[in-house]
């Protein structure tokens, strides 16, 4: 994680000091379980909690005792023991390290998507904003990169609104997958911990109790975590390409907001890139960077090891922080994207009517016409069209072979751009529901 592409509250997840805050949390709600149980007093529960819970961890201290010990939760435990006193004798009891480390990583992962979600709630509802207010703007579809058909920006919006709710969805599911708590001890077996204790810290911290734990969390609730937020990186990819290919100038269908005093260029003053959704674009490389190192960790050996710690001290921050930081600026872009629907207008014209070389295939399939000959007929204009002979039109009405089939009147009302959009209101039911 660098500074530059990092938001505050989600940096704070991942700071020392939450991190430390979580791991007293959890052992204090451990020693409550314990001391209800019995196993330890009541009052070394109520002191653990009256001495911690205002407590400021000195983060350089325990560095400090971890340079000496060269363990991080000894150190913390120590540190804690300096703030506790005696009763510090009866933290951590029955408990082994990853019980803290993984129930803490569960709880940084759980809180750190809850502002994914969010995240993605502000870029659908910029979304469903821009696309409404462009649901009938002609513009033309591209396959390959090649004008195809006509379509309307709004329904292209539509598209994005869709897949960022099939994100959010994913984001949800990857809350639950990862939202579950281990306190099982060494090598997970409860031998000197009562589960009744994992099951109160679970409830205290919002989280579930993980069925089976080999002292570690099973490691594909990791993996699948970070594959959903790969996934999602993806798709701002996806926006963001395409906003990228629109501001192109050639294009010019739309852009980025270009903002008083902003420069594109060092050398270049006529200079306004897409420089917004390029960093986004650059940003979801490194969050899919981080899917193929979770998948990896699945495979611990035996009931666990902690070739998996050094990777996640490094993709838990960074992933969801650059994914925070992407899906926060994408939001943005589409919010203040400048759009120009004639330029789309001037560009769905600029082939002359080969847009409408299906409808005319069709209409004289319908007239008799073999498919084959219905589309070498079509295609021997259309590459006509394509050579500057004319406008597809004018070449098919006086093509002999054409007019036999379709009379002027009949074509005129082939190339009628409204027929295109005529499903318009049904995709946008699909996606947004029917409207009140």
């Amino acid at each position: 994680m660098i500074p530059r592409y990092a938001r505050s509250e989600m940096t704070a997840i991942w700071s020392p000091e939450t991190k430390f805050r979580i791991w007293f949390e959890i052992e204090a709600h451990a020693a409550d379980a314990l001391a209800e149980l019995g196993v330890i007093p009541q009052e070394a529960a109520r002191a653990i909690w009256d001495k911690g819970r205002d407590a400021t961890f000195d983060v350089a201290r325990i560095d400090a005792i971890e340079r000496e010990v060269k363990h991080d939760v000894i150190a913390f435990l120590t540190h804690l023991a300096e703030i506790v006193g005696p009763e510090a004798r009866f933290v951590h009891q029955g408990m082994t390290s990853s019980d803290v480390l993984d129930t803490c990583l569960s709880v940084q992962l759980k809180r750190a998507v809850d502002i994914l979600i969010a995240d993605v709630d502000l870029l659908l509802a910029a979304l469903k904003t821009r696309a409404f207010e462009h649901r009938m703007t002609p513009t033309i579809g591209r396959s390959h990169g090649i004008h195809a058909e006509p379509t309307t920006f709004g329904v292209k919006l539509a598209g994005f609104y869709a897949e960022f709710a099939r994100a959010r969805s994913r984001l949800v599911a990857a809350r639950g997958e990862i939202a579950t708590c281990a306190i099982s001890g060494a090598i997970g077996s409860f031998a000197n911990i009562d589960p009744r204790v994992e099951e109160h810290v679970a409830a205290e911290l919002g989280l579930t109790v993980e069925p089976v734990s080999t002292q570690v969390i099973p490691r594909d609730r990791h993996a699948a975590y970070f594959a959903a937020l790969g996934v999602v990186a993806s798709s701002l990819e996806r926006l963001a390409t395409e906003i990228r290919h629109l501001q192109r100038t050639e294009v010019l269908e739309a852009e980025e907001f270009f903002s008083a005093g902003q420069k594109g260029s060092s050398a270049m003053p006529h200079k306004r890139n897409p420089v917004l959704t390029e960093n986004v674009t650059g940003l979801a490389r490194m969050v899919r960077g981080y899917v193929v190192p979770a998948l990896e960790n699945v495979a611990l050996w035996h009931e666990r090891d902690i070739s998996h710690s050094s990777v996640e001290r490094y993709i838990g921050p960074d992933a969801t922080i650059t994914l925070d930081f992407a899906l926060h600026r994408m939001a943005g872009v589409v919010e203040k994207l400048i759009v120009y629907p004639a330029r789309m207008r001037e560009n769905l014209d600029r082939t002359q009517g080969l847009v409408h070389s299906q409808r005319v295939l069709l209409a004289l399939t319908q007239k008799g016409v073999g498919r084959e000959d219905s589309y070498s007929m079509v295609q021997r204009n259309a590459m006509r069209a394509w050579n500057g002979e004319g406008a597809l039109l004018d070449l098919l009405k006086a093509d002999a072979d054409v007019s036999k089939a379709l009379s002027a009147k009949e074509l005129e009302a082939l190339f009628d751009l409204d027929y295109h959009f005529k499903h318009v209101d049904t995709i946008f039911a699909r996606v947004f529901g029917a409207p009140d």
